[in-house]
């Protein structure tokens, strides 16, 4: 176990947005956060990560209370690529990728070989090393989210969090990055937690989802179980259908017209073309 939730309340001054949350995150594991927007994915990352302090209720870190560990600690320990990062300072792309080797270098100790190594495996692992002398600020904004996804990487940490981090990029690199993260998640015991809109991107990766809704957690368990039409229905409050993909045998959701009538927005987008 490397992350456990007791009776979790969190929130912004008086307004309170999850409560009472119990759950815990073993090593290895590959976890995703649904939820429709305003359930608190990104709260619940940023109280993960050490960003908000519980109002009620404690996270433990390998053991320990979370706000009792050091930041430098917790920066070796976990590493979390928010949704968007604008970085308005002209670093190069590799500036920016070696600021993630800020927590594993002694104090006012320079860059080592180890560093620069780390720096560049983490830029090839996510198709960025062609951008390491360019500017970030003169990157595209996908460009500029994989620069900032291999910093985290190039953290080297044990728990990696991804705060809808992929949402800027195109199809293609989205389904890169995850790929990575599997790959990582399989071959090195990283613990990947993923708050996450895309609904069949979570199913094809993730194999457990903790579902949020109305301040609550109201789903926990292995993906096979808690992805169907009833739950997703329910908590998206949108009519949907889950099936599995005759070629890859993972499931997916499809969703339906809100009007109930499959059939008749074809026939309307025709009427109107014609």
């Amino acid at each position: 176990m490397v992350i456990r939730v007791k009776a979790l309340s969190l929130g912004y001054g008086a307004r309170a947005v999850l409560e009472d949350l119990n759950f815990q995150v073993d090593r290895g594991e590959f976890v995703g956060i649904l939820g429709p927007n305003g359930s608190g994915k990104s709260t619940l990352v940023n109280a993960l990560a050490g960003l908000l302090p519980p109002q009620a209720g404690a996270i433990e870190l390998n053991g320990q209370d979370l706000q009792s560990v050091a930041s430098r600690v917790r920066a070796q320990t976990m590493a979390v690529v928010p949704q968007s990062n604008e970085i308005r300072f002209p670093f190069s792309c590799m500036e920016v990728v070696l600021m993630g080797r800020y927590p594993r270098r002694r104090r006012l100790g320079t860059l080592t070989p180890e560093d620069l190594m780390a720096g560049l495996r983490a830029m090839r692992q996510t198709t960025t090393e062609h951008l390491q002398d360019r500017l970030v600020t003169e990157v595209s904004g996908g460009e500029r989210q994989r620069v900032v996804i291999a910093r985290a990487l190039a953290q080297e940490p044990d728990i990696l969090m991804l705060d809808e981090a992929t949402s800027s990029l195109d199809v293609r690199k989205k389904l890169e990055i995850f790929e990575l993260c599997q790959a990582l998640n399989r071959e090195k015991n990283l613990t990947v937690l993923c708050a996450i809109h895309d609904l069949n991107l979570a199913a094809m990766y993730c194999r457990r989802l903790i579902i949020l809704k109305d301040d609550r957690m109201v789903e926990d368990g292995a993906t096979e179980l808690v992805f169907t039409s009833e739950i997703l229905s329910a908590v998206f409050e949108t009519p949907m259908e889950v099936a599995r993909h005759p070629l890859s045998g993972r499931l997916y959701g499809v969703m339906l017209p809100l009007s109930g009538d499959a059939a008749a927005e074809p026939e309307i987008l025709k009427a109107g073309v014609s």
